[in-house]
């Protein structure tokens, strides 16, 4: 904990792409453990790989962010600008304290100049391979003498440093979820910290940004519990004590393979673009490698916030199932007040080319299906017959409207409906059952004929209340111009 006793979290992604699966499921824990504690959760942005990243990057991670309701208390508030205490929050804006530690670590005799080539460094790890040892830097810029320096940089050769780890003992890393778990030294080896355009690497630019930010909990996926090692014993170096460490199992995908972007979207936004409410998504996120002692599945209102605990979190990969996403999505759309649900069906509905345009209203037609949709998606093509010509599927055509009598059977409906009043839907099942009745018919060979004509399909909403939603008018239309089409 910070002095005044609160906790800080952060997340603190790589633009280097799009935010998946795995880097959200991290920044939620991290909020969820914040907000549980009342403490902070920040936002970095990890910015040191030159070559890889990009603005497109930065604003889709904001974007994700945003859209999931992950709220932070201090970071970047777009690509120019940022809020709070310790900014800026960009790495690449922050140079000058990187080059204060780096200079610190070499006077302390912590760190040193390595001027291997990127060829040699290939040649070592190779070498390194065919003695089946593992592929690590070999220290030999460890010890060398001035002359040695001086003649190295009269060949050109533009240094980087490296941080010497110990060459004895274990670093024991004490895990939030994993427990103790201890790295030999000897297996590790002397890292780059400031590669030589002068630019920090991931493991030596955190520990620096995570001590002067406060950062008191550093939650994370397990691809990193390697590198804690080396970081830890940073902290050592500098005097500072460590962040607490949690370490998120990995997540597979359906097939027991990592996840990855063959397993589905490889972008959170693509989730929001498909149809997924960001409640749900943030609730299933949330069940991949968590659990609460009840094994509770949905979680309204705060409820996931006040039952996060980092005690709940497995060491044992989660899979990631789209079955269950779409079965949980689709709880949360059913407990979505309906003017909501339209608005945020609105998009995909222009998508659609879909608008009332005198049809009937927006809410009642999405009202009719309601209990049926999983994603936001499928909403269109479920009332798009309300608002677009009739176009009758094979099965309708073929089924149903070519059927012996069916042609008469829509002729005299039109008449008989276009008298119906009150024109509701208990009203329109009493009055067709008499029509079937009266012509001896079973309400099969009406009720089935009349769907069709009506909306081009044989399956669909409850018949009477989609009648009496599309109205007296557009019913006796679409039975006139169905029988029209028979011969």
């Amino acid at each position: 904990m910070t002095e005044n006793g609160r906790i800080r979290t952060r997340f603190a992604p790589s633009p280097t792409g799009f935010l998946h699966i795995g880097g959200v499921r991290t920044a939620l824990f991290n909020w969820l453990y914040a907000r549980k504690n009342k403490g902070q959760f920040v936002l970095r942005i990890e910015d040191t790989d030159e070559v890889r990243s990009t603005e497109d990057s930065v604003t889709a991670i904001l974007d994700s962010m945003r859209w999931l309701g992950l709220e932070w208390d201090e970071g970047p508030r777009d690509l120019a600008s940022d809020f709070g205490p310790y900014a800026p929050y960009y790495q690449m804006k922050r140079l000058e304290h990187y080059r204060k530690y780096s200079r610190q670590l070499v006077e302390n005799g912590a760190a040193y100049s390595c001027y291997c080539t990127k060829e040699e460094l290939d040649v070592m790890r190779r070498q390194a391979q065919l003695e089946k040892r593992p592929p690590r830097y070999d220290g030999r810029c460890r010890a060398l003498s001035e002359a040695q320096r001086k003649r190295l940089e009269a060949e050109g050769r533009k240094p980087s440093l490296r941080f010497k780890m110990p060459e004895e003992g274990n670093t024991l890393v004490d895990d939030l979820i994993r427990g103790q778990v201890s790295f030999e030294n000897k297996l590790q080896q002397d890292f780059v910290i400031v590669k030589t355009s002068g630019v920090p690497t991931y493991n030596f630019a955190v520990v620096i940004d995570d001590h002067l930010m406060e950062i008191t909990h550093v939650i994370r996926g397990d691809e990193h519990l390697s590198n804690t090692p080396s970081q830890l014993q940073l902290y050592l170096a500098l005097g500072w004590k460590p962040p607490r460490f949690a370490h998120l199992s990995m997540i597979l995908g359906p097939d027991g393979a990592k996840l990855s972007k063959r397993h589905g979207a490889t972008s959170v936004l693509e989730y929001r673009d498909q149809g997924y409410l960001a409640p749900a998504l943030r609730n299933y996120l949330a069940l991949l490698g968590w659990s609460t002692p009840d094994s509770q599945q949905l979680f309204g209102g705060h409820e996931l916030v006040d039952r996060f605990d980092l005690s709940g979190c497995q060491k044992s990969p989660a899979t990631f199932d789209p079955v269950k996403l779409n079965w949980m999505n689709g709880e949360y759309i059913r407990k979505t007040p309906l003017p909501e649900l339209v608005r945020l069906a609105d998009p995909f509905l222009r998508r659609a080319g879909i608008e009332p345009n005198g049809g009937p209203s927006l809410d009642k037609a999405i009202a009719l299906e309601h209990e049926k949709y999983k994603t936001l998606t499928e909403i269109p093509g479920l009332i798009e017959f309300f608002y677009k010509p009739v176009e009758f599927t094979t099965k309708a055509k073929e089924k149903v409207l070519s059927q012996p009598g069916v042609k008469q059977v829509l002729l005299e409906l039109a008449v008989d409906l276009d008298q119906a009043e009150p024109f509701t839907d208990k009203a329109l099942e009493q009055r067709v059952r008499q029509f079937c009745s009266i012509r001896g018919l079973k309400t099969g060979q009406v009720f089935h004929p009349l769907r069709a004509a009506c909306t081009g399909r044989t399956e669909g909403p409850t018949l009477f209340l989609m009648l009496e939603i599309m109205g007296r008018e557009m019913v006796v239309s679409r039975l006139k111009s169905a029988a029209s089409g028979l011969s």
